[in-house]
């Protein structure tokens, strides 16, 4: 029996790191990816692979693709895509240096870490902005039904996952009224209710999973991160499939029907990749669906 890895379907935690790897010129993965398989705990954090890794290996796997780029009036939304990516989940950032310390040997020198951002969970929950994350998230049944993929030999219990990390203006954001940022997001700080005379433009309204044929319902375990001179969220949704996200961020960025979601007035992407996160057997990572 196969399992998803905890961290899709968990909270976050108090603490993140976000781990992007390429794949270094000539290298064969298999090797590296069988050790992470043997030695990465489920309970550290969720591992991602990217569709350059699966193609190294000669594979390809069924719902798997490149992170697509996309623009639209006034905002675009970049690709790079990376080879794997795992995002280390714990209580402490102590704790998460020790995994990445030793993650990074597992791979050997067939993966090159070229990003990690550190990742915290603000507020009970809440973006830098001080508005609730996920609050259309699906829960219970629900959840396990909109994250997980339910067929195909290996693919059991595995998930697609789309990361994406945004960099706010909250300097730009602050200097709005608070009828204006509420009218940005599309529902009021004040009480985390959805505001029935939103704009168009509003977050929630172009992003409403029920409006979709069908609806596009995504697992959201996006974290916030900050440094000295920036700081955003670091986006994270599981999804069976990648089709719904995609056609959530088409509308985002105004390729449906011209209308541009407010968020790009004060927040943008600088990043963006797909990965395929494996289900867990007995302990470890089940990587049967790439033959290793």
């Amino acid at each position: 029996m196969t399992a998803p890895q905890p961290g899709i379907l968990n909270l976050p935690p108090a603490c993140g790191r976000s781990l992007l790897f390429r794949l270094a010129p000539e290298a064969d993965p298999g090797l590296a990816l069988r050790g992470l398989a043997g030695n990465f705990a489920p309970d550290w954090g969720v591992v991602g692979i990217g569709e350059p890794t699966i193609r190294a290996l000669g594979h390809t796997l069924p719902g798997l693709r490149g992170f697509t780029a996309l623009s639209g009036p006034g905002c675009s939304v970049p690709s790079t895509q990376q080879s794997l990516w795992i995002m280390l989940l714990g209580s402490d950032r102590g704790t998460l240096f020790d995994r990445t310390e030793l993650v990074k040997p597992m791979l050997g020198p067939a993966f090159v870490l070229d990003d990690a951002l550190d990742t915290f969970t603000y507020n009970g929950g809440r973006d830098l902005s001080g508005y609730l994350d996920g609050t259309a998230n699906p829960t219970g049944q629900a959840a396990a039904d909109a994250a997980l993929v339910a067929a195909g030999n290996g693919l059991i219990g595995s998930s697609f996952v789309a990361v994406q990390r945004w960099v706010h203006d909250l300097d730009h954001f602050r200097r709005q009224t608070q009828a204006e940022r509420d009218a940005t997001i599309g529902r009021r700080l004040s009480d985390n209710e959805e505001m029935k005379d939103a704009p168009e433009t509003a977050h929630v309204k172009r992003s409403e999973q029920e409006s979709f044929d069908p609806p596009t319902f995504l697992l959201r375990r996006s974290m916030p991160w900050a440094a000295a001179h920036a700081q955003g969220l670091e986006f994270i949704a599981y999804g069976h499939s990648l089709d719904g996200f995609e056609r959530v961020l088409r509308r985002m960025v105004g390729l449906d029907d011209g209308v541009t979601d407010a968020l790009f007035r004060f927040t943008r992407p600088i990043s963006g990749g797909y990965y395929w996160c494996p289900p867990v057997a007995a302990g470890r990572l089940d990587l049967s669906a790439l033959g290793l």
